[in-house]
């Protein structure tokens, strides 16, 4: 049977068509090294790599910033060449022990920038919003563990609707800012604000459950090695995506 993600960053034939390859080498009868088949420890082993190089390239980036540099330039360059990483990933997820440290490096300048710039205008946001996404990924690890929550797959759609939403929402309300005098309703402190970013903190905590189920799959249909890598890549975005989601809602609540 074959896997299909629901994480926006997954959302794409790899998995299937890495089963399929898999499921033929079965078929004939071909001897399988099941040491190189995906495992639930060496994806965690993966994801706490990826998040060591990510705190290890933001760390540099947020002291450079508090000794004089501007974080403007490192942070947008690294933005740029994440999302181009990861773009190549969903393609070629066979290149991510290659691409996911690389992203994770780059990833971690735009973090580091942004958490300078945000810790600069309101000091102690940026240990709230660490400890917001730590405490959440806790919450959400142990409601899937226990089974509280369970991944179906309406569910999946329900949540991958939602994700869609909100990126077709910030990319037009984006090119709208950008060409005319329009102010998205997200943008500032007010009230529809502060709700719209409470629901996508939402959002971006129930995709966490679609990761935790990703791996758990991909574990059973005992994947290539290599996926690993593009697990543990799909659920540091997912949580850099829920700690920018904190530190802006944390943002309007200090303008509150």
């Amino acid at each position: 049977m074959a896997f299909k993600s629901n994480n926006p960053f997954l959302n794409n034939k790899s998995f299937s068509a890495t089963t399929a390859s898999k499921n033929d080498e079965v078929h004939h009868a071909t001897l399988i090294d099941y040491n190189q088949d995906m495992t639930l420890s060496g994806t965690i082993n993966k994801t706490l790599i990826l998040f060591l190089l990510l705190s290890a390239s933001a760390i540099v980036i947020w002291w450079m910033t508090f000794n004089g540099m501007n974080p403007i330039v490192p942070a947008f360059g690294g933005a740029i060449v994440g999302l181009i990483l990861v773009v190549i990933a969903a393609f070629k997820p066979q290149y991510s022990p290659i691409l996911a440290p690389g992203y994770a490096l780059f990833e971690g300048l735009f973090i580091g920038g942004v958490s300078a710039i945000f810790e600069t205008k309101y000091p102690g946001i940026v240990i709230q919003a660490v400890g917001a996404t730590f405490v959440t990924f806790a919450v959400c690890l142990g409601l899937y563990k226990f089974k509280i929550v369970k991944v179906t797959e309406q569910f999946k759609s329900v949540v991958v609707a939602a994700t869609l939403a909100i990126a077709t929402y910030y990319l037009i309300s984006w090119l709208f800012s950008m060409f005319t005098s329009f102010v998205p309703v997200h943008y500032g402190n007010s009230m529809m604000s502060i709700g719209i970013s409470v629901f996508v903190i939402v959002i971006a905590a129930l995709n966490l459950f679609l990761d935790f189920d990703r791996m758990e799959k991909g574990v059973e249909q005992k994947m290539p090695k290599f996926m690993e890598w593009f697990a543990a890549m799909g659920l540091i975005i997912t949580l850099v995506w829920l700690y920018i989601e904190f530190l802006r809602l944390l943002s309007k609540l200090s303008r509150k």
